[in-house]
This record gives structure tokens, C-alpha cells and sequence, in this order.
């Protein structure tokens, strides 16, 4: 754990001392913090359980008179949900708020939040975290199937030379869309064949270090692609990595129609021979 990691987990156990118990049960680092990687320009992620269904006039009133300071919101608000951002400390925080029937119902492994929860940190239980990290140990391999097949949709369908419209000069927001759009499938199939839950775009490279199946070089090939400034290069970049990485998953429609996809589109790309991965494309 980094010594900035324990300074902030230090910091929101103080700022949750100021709220009582009773209101608030309990109370989840998360982020970077939970995990033990937060540098100096971190900040402080909570999940805050609260016994009943608070507004967020009353969640900022609690916030403020435990020290909280320079508050204020983000996202969409209530009526399960509320945002409370500010400074205690002059550090950074993020606060989210949920009841806890709301809370009990909305983790399992189809939350959104299932990775943040899954290295959570407790700094005040009922007992409610324990249950969660329980119902999150095991990833479900429908789920994986479905996320893989979900990943690999949008390769394929239209004609692959249709990327050559986005690599024509002046467009580079389609270009870069495009790419993103992509660049989040390939990290979205790459955790769901590992079965681990899929985690935020920060620290891709720490994130990807211990996944035991992954495409050579993946977050280096990441950053290549979206820095690259030839936009056929870029294309061709990221293309590779896409087929590389639907090589590793598991036969499905989309996946299956992916790898014959890619291959041809880094035909039409311009990419040599040995990148198409030519004698691995026919499907399973």
C-alpha cells in the first residue's frame, strides 16, 4: 500500500467518525484508496449506507457537520441516489449515498459498482459489506459469455472498408469515437474472459498486470492507438489489438463474426500478412 493510501484512508475514517452510526451504518472506501494505489493527486471515493432514504439536502447537511467543506454534487441526484462532493482535510472527497435496502438490492454481479465493492474497504460495518464481498466472489460464467459476445458487437455488421471514411482527413473526433468506443469493448472482453469484474479506464496497466489471459502489450497498444497521429496507423493499432484479443475469447455469433471481420479490415487497413492472424481467424 502507498504511504498516500493510508494518509487518505486515515483521512475518511476521521471524516466518517463525524457521522453518526446510527444514521449511517455503513461506510466504504473504494477507488484507488481501497486498493492502495493513491498518489498525490487522488482523491477519496465512499460509499456511505444510510438506515433510511435520505434527500440530498439531508446528506449534504450530515456531509457539512462532520467537516465536510466546499460542497457540492455531480450526477444525476435521487431518489435512491444521492452525490455529495467537497473537502475535508483539503482533500478531495466523493461521496455517494444509498439506503440500505437500496444498497442490499443493487449489488450483485450485474452492478455497475460490483469492482469498486469488490475491493472496498470497510471503515464502519453492520455487517453488510462482508455479504457483498461474498455475493461478488464468484463471477458468473453466463455473465462472462454475455459480456464477451456484448464486447464484440460492433465489429462487424457493415462493410469493413467503411473505416476508411473515419481515417479521411478531418475526421479525427469520428476517428477518435470510434477508437474509444473500441479500446473500452477490448478492455470490457479482456476482464469478462478473466472473470474479474470490470474496473474503471484508470491505471489500465496495473488493472491488466495480473490477468492470467490478455493480448501482448495491452495497455501500451491502448495508448499507442489513441495517440498515434496517422489515423490509418492509429486504425490499424487498434484493430490489431481488437483481433488479438477476440482471438483469446470464446466461440460465440459476434465473436465468431469479429475475427473474420478484423481480419479483413486490416486487409483493407494495409496491415502485412502476419498481422491478420490469418491461420487463427476461422471460427471454433
Amino acid at each position: 500500500m502507498t504511504g498516500r493510501s493510508e494518509e487518505l484512508r486515515a483521512a475518511a475514517a476521521r471524516l466518517a467518525a463525524g457521522i453518526s452510526p446510527d444514521v449511517v451504518p455503513e461506510v466504504v472506501v473504494t477507488g484507488s484508496v481501497s486498493r492502495g494505489v493513491a498518489d498525490d493527486v487522488s482523491d477519496v471515493e465512499m460509499l456511505l449506507v444510510t438506515n433510511d432514504l435520505l434527500d440530498l439536502e439531508t446528506c449534504f447537511g450530515l456531509a457539512a457537520a462532520a467537516g465536510l467543506e466546499r460542497l457540492g454534487s455531480w450526477g444525476p441526484q435521487g431518489p435512491e441516489t444521492s452525490r455529495v462532493s467537497g473537502y475535508f482535510e483539503e482533500i478531495p472527497f466523493e461521496l455517494i449515498w444509498w439506503s440500505r435496502e437500496f444498497a442490499d438490492a443493487a449489488i450483485n454481479a450485474e452492478s455497475s459498482a460490483a469492482d469498486a465493492i469488490a475491493h472496498g474497504v470497510s471503515l464502519r460495518t453492520c455487517g453488510l459489506l462482508d455479504v457483498w464481498h461474498e455475493r461478488l466472489a464468484t463471477y458468473p460464467e453466463e455473465l462472462a459469455a454475455e459480456r464477451i459476445e456484448d464486447a464484440a458487437l460492433t465489429w462487424g455488421g457493415f462493410a469493413a472498408a467503411g473505416l476508411l471514411t473515419i481515417a479521411r482527413p478531418g475526421e479525427r473526433l469520428s476517428l477518435v469515437e470510434r477508437m474509444l468506443d473500441d479500446a473500452v469493448r477490448v478492455l470490457r472482453m479482456v476482464y469478462a474472459i478473466n472473470r474479474v469484474w470490470q474496473p474503471t479506464t484508470k491505471r489500465v496497466a496495473l488493472r491488466a498486470e495480473p490477468l492470467a489471459v490478455k493480448p501482448e502489450r495491452l495497455a501500451e497498444r491502448i495508448e499507442d492507438a489513441l495517440t498515434e497521429p496517422d489515423p490509418v496507423r492509429a486504425l490499424v493499432v487498434m484493430t490489431q489489438l481488437q483481433l488479438d484479443t477476440v482471438l483469446l475469447a470464446p466461440s460465440g455469433p459476434n465473436v465468431d463474426r469479429a475475427r473474420l471481420w478484423l481480419a479483413e479490415a486490416l486487409e483493407i487497413l494495409g496491415a502485412p500478412p502476419e498481422a491478420r492472424g490469418d491461420h487463427d481467424v476461422e471460427a471454433d
